[in-house]
């Protein structure tokens, strides 16, 4: 309360704001704790999965002891050790679209703590009928992201994360942190991070990572932004298609783009009519010289006509982006799209270089 500009009116803010945290994973643990130390005065805590042995690295709420046990009913059990006065609503199972309008309506913003596309975009589309701000966050091996969609605007519709990935990957085409491995530090960061987000959300302090995609390298140590536009595109959805969608079968729903390992892109590269496309930021580091075009992800939505009419392969700093890159182009173009698989990490890392 002595923080200049802050002071009790923000404390008293941050006593009547009502937050839910869906996922109680290496997101949601760091972020229960500070949202809880804040002051916020009410904390719905959400999820349907136990505790495993795997978890603790990264989910620091929780101990062996806890193992097989409720992730929310835990979290919730050492939130009141930490303060009794909070309001605290338990939701021991998986958020759906039948229970996501009810549940989600009751608070101000929700937290997205969750590991999987469905989820994120379930959340998304229930804010977006709801009107509520959405907190997103993701992490995986050694980098993490995170933003603030769905701000009230004074025109137009606002910024939500279909703007961001308006097509949804299959299946096993981005990993899990189960499948991938995460370092354990890096959900910590980025949960307090979207733990911080809603603290200036609430209070009005700061300028929010709306409208901006922030993301970290770990071992870099280095953070860049993605400026954020909408796009035209996007599904529309009622509540009605809400109420009706398969959000798992919907992320099934796009097909597959080819991921090719560094051999492959070595020999693909010597034909004439390929096509290397980097979807990397102009600031990334390392500089190359084997690409025909630098097209950040950014931007790639707004210049899909001017790429030419070849094979194109995408490429990005890990891989993950040029998946979805790829995904976009795939869907306005005939001709073959491939994805390099582990991206510049995994061709710098091949033998000879």
């Amino acid at each position: 309360m002595i923080l200049p500009g802050f002071g009790q009116e923000a404390q008293e803010k941050l006593r009547a704001a009502k937050v839910l945290i869906v996922g109680m994973g290496g997101l949601g643990c760091p972020a229960l704790p500070y949202l809880a130390g804040a002051g916020v005065g009410t904390i719905g805590i959400m999820d349907g999965d136990t505790v495993s042995l795997s978890n603790l690295h990264r989910q620091v709420l929780f101990t062996e002891e806890d193992i097989g046990s409720n992730k929310a009913t835990v979290a919730a059990a050492r939130l009141q050790l930490q303060d009794a006065e909070i309001k605290v609503a338990v939701y021991p199972y998986t958020l759906t679209n039948q229970n996501a309008l009810d549940i989600i309506g009751q608070y101000d913003l929700v937290l997205d703590g969750t590991d999987n596309f469905a989820a994120k975009y379930l959340i998304n589309d229930a804010c977006v009928l709801l009107k509520k701000p959405f907190i997103y966050g993701a992490v995986s091996r050694f980098q993490g992201q995170l933003a603030v969609f769905n701000m009230p605007v004074a025109e137009g519709r606002p910024l939500n994360y279909r703007d961001l990935f308006p097509v949804s990957p299959r299946p096993g085409e981005i990993q899990s942190c189960e499948e991938t491995g995460v370092i354990g530090v890096l959900p910590g960061i980025i949960g307090t991070m979207q733990a911080a987000e809603v603290v200036k959300l609430i209070t009005g302090l700061g300028d929010l990572l709306y409208g901006r995609l922030l993301n970290y390298d770990v071992l870099q140590a280095r953070s860049y932004e993605i400026r954020l536009s909408l796009q035209p595109e996007i599904p529309v959805i009622d509540k009605d298609s809400f109420l009706q969608m398969n959000y798992a079968f919907d992320c099934e729903e796009e097909e597959d783009v080819p991921e090719i390992n560094v051999a492959e892109f070595n020999r693909l590269v010597q034909q004439p009519n390929i096509f290397v496309l980097d979807v990397r930021e102009r600031h990334e580091y390392p500089a190359i010289d084997f690409s025909d075009a630098q097209i950040p992800m950014s931007e790639l939505q707004s210049s899909l006509e001017t790429l030419p009419e070849k094979e194109i392969c995408v490429i990005c700093h890990q891989g993950i982006r040029s998946v979805y890159a790829a995904q976009l182009i795939r869907a306005r173009r005939n001709l073959p799209v491939y994805s390099l698989k582990g991206g510049l990490t995994a061709y710098f890392n091949q033998p000879g270089k």
